[in-house]
């Protein structure tokens, strides 16, 4: 950011009175720009035993399978974000959603909330976002060929909540990029 959204006036980077780390400041009216980590929402889409995934059409890690999952807007609860991706990824619709995972992830400045909801019907298809949509039961997840850490996270604490017979929330830190 180079210029003041407010008022136009030069940006510099700078601690402001009373904060802990820099911050963009306008030079003239001093309104301080903040940058906030961006919230990710997701579900786990299930049907009968299986799970619904959708391979990315788009980078990163496009051809890669995937829960639907992408970034919350603005004036939109978490699960309304995560049934909004559904649809748009897979159009499929998604009900009952219910919190499941909660992962910060600091490196990349993002927060994963991933829900478990029912799929409202069987039909979906690819969205513009994705190449396929495929119902996946457990024994067939392609753990090879997961698009990223807090999805492969999120499966991981599915299966083992599925074989334990109950399901709670997770929240964890990831630390780790894809490949590490």
């Amino acid at each position: 950011m180079r210029f003041c959204s407010s008022c136009g006036a030069p940006i510099e980077r700078k601690v402001p009175e009373g904060e802990d780390r820099s911050r963009d400041v306008c030079t003239a009216c001093g309104e301080i720009f903040y940058r906030n980590p961006k919230v990710v929402a997701g579900a786990i889409p299930e049907w009968r035993g299986e799970i619904l995934f959708c391979r990315r059409a788009i980078g990163p890690r496009e051809g890669f399978w995937t829960l639907p999952a992408g970034f919350m807007e603005m004036r939109e609860t978490t699960a309304a974000a995560a049934a909004r991706e559904t649809l748009e990824e897979a159009n499929a619709r998604i009900v009952d959603p219910a919190l499941y995972c909660y992962f910060d992830i600091p490196r990349i400045s993002q927060v994963y909330v991933m829900f478990r909801a029912r799929l409202a019907e069987p039909r979906f298809s690819p969205g513009y976002e994705s190449l396929e949509t495929r119902l996946f039961e457990i024994a067939e997840i392609p753990w090879d060929e997961l698009a990223f850490p807090a999805i492969e996270l999120t499966l991981r604490r599915y299966v083992t909540d599925l074989e334990a017979g109950h399901f709670v929330v997770h929240n964890e830190t990831i630390d780790r990029m894809p490949g590490e």
